[in-house]
């Protein structure tokens, strides 16, 4: 059975210097992936940030916590994924989605399933070194990619549609639908039944480099002596899980609650700290879609989400009002909960 692993999503809303003294302390202090935002309006270039932290890291897997086929043409995510891949030995997945808050900065739509397919089949094409047909009909391919297995593509996923399509396609499926073990196991079950109507058979105890499978819980988390503080930090991101569809039908109380983040969330503080969008989010809510509270509560939710089939991967992504404490975060939950529930 492959090993239970940690990652942390990193948004850069912080200098790049900054960002990769982040990414080196996660790697010290034992996290397996470094997820980065991309997301051009509202933070740092992703792959400025990926390339720094690549140079000064030499163990942690670095994927994007996601990218889109809309604003970043898969040509050239292909290539800078290979890049990264080449500089990092080897250590990098692709993060994509069909589109958030890039798009929504941009006044544009996310992009279809079908266009997504399409996309991800091109990349993988141009990764392993073949010539690929475009939608115009030219034929290109990348001149330096060499043939092999490419580089892992991991799908994010909140709606049925698009956990299917992971089960389809994907060698991993970024998820954020909550940590409820109901509403996880939603989502596990409707991955598995996109590959089984695709006639797939996923291996999820296989790692993504060896033809497995990896699901990936996405969840905001905080924690302090307060927990009440650390429930308020992740408002905001739990408004956004309620901005998606998701596999599972939520309660009348709490589609009300979800009524009212459509109608006022606002993208040009996506997932920010302490937002007036956050607030809306009840404490009861804040249970079933994030990890937040004492470090003795988010060891016992750890514990609790470990138990879940199939997981492979709890991503965390700290949230702080101050996001300069992020570095807090990270540290306290590697030592208060990775260090003992692993």
């Amino acid at each position: 059975m492959k090993k239970f692993r940690f990652g942390v999503g990193l948004f850069p809303t912080q200098s790049p210097k900054e960002m990769v003294e982040l990414a080196k302390l996660a790697e010290n202090l034992g996290f397996d992936n470094v997820w980065v935002g991309d997301s051009q309006m509202i933070w740092r270039e992703a792959y400025v940030n990926f390339g720094a932290m690549g140079a000064a890291t030499e163990r942690v897997v670095f994927g994007n916590g996601v990218t889109n086929p809309i604003t970043r043409n898969m040509a050239v995510t292909a290539s800078a994924m290979l890049t990264l891949n080449e500089l990092t030995g080897g250590r990098a997945v692709l993060g994509i989605g069909t589109g958030d808050s890039s798009l929504e900065t941009l006044g544009l739509k996310p992009a279809k399933l079908a266009e997504l397919e399409v996309k991800i089949s091109q990349f993988r094409g141009l990764v392993s070194g073949e010539e690929i047909e475009l939608e115009s009909g030219f034929k290109s391919h990348i001149t330096w990619a060499t043939k092999g297995p490419g580089i892992p593509v991991y799908v994010a996923a909140s709606g049925p549609k698009i956990l299917k399509l992971s089960g389809k396609i994907a060698d991993g499926t970024v998820i954020l639908a909550g940590v409820d073990p109901f509403y996880l196991g939603a989502a596990l079950d409707m991955i598995a039944l996109g590959a089984e109507e695709a006639g797939r058979t996923l291996q999820w105890d296989v790692p993504t480099n060896q033809g497995g499978f990896e699901a990936v819980c996405w969840t905001p988390c905080s924690l302090n002596a307060d927990g009440k503080a650390a429930r308020n930090a992740v408002k905001a991101h739990v408004s956004r899980v309620l901005k998606r569809p998701l596999p599972f039908e939520l309660t009348e109380e709490d589609k009300a609650v979800q009524k009212e983040i459509y109608a006022h969330y606002d993208y040009f503080e996506h997932m920010v700290a302490g937002t007036g969008h956050g607030s809306i989010v009840p404490d009861s809510m804040v249970e079933k879609f994030a990890i937040a509270g004492t470090p003795e509560e988010v060891r016992e939710q750890v514990k609790r989400l470990m138990q879940t089939d199939r997981l492979g991967q709890i991503a965390i992504i700290p949230h702080t009002i101050n996001p300069a404490d992020r570095a807090q975060v990270i540290k306290t939950f590697a030592e208060e909960v990775i260090h003992k529930v692993l």
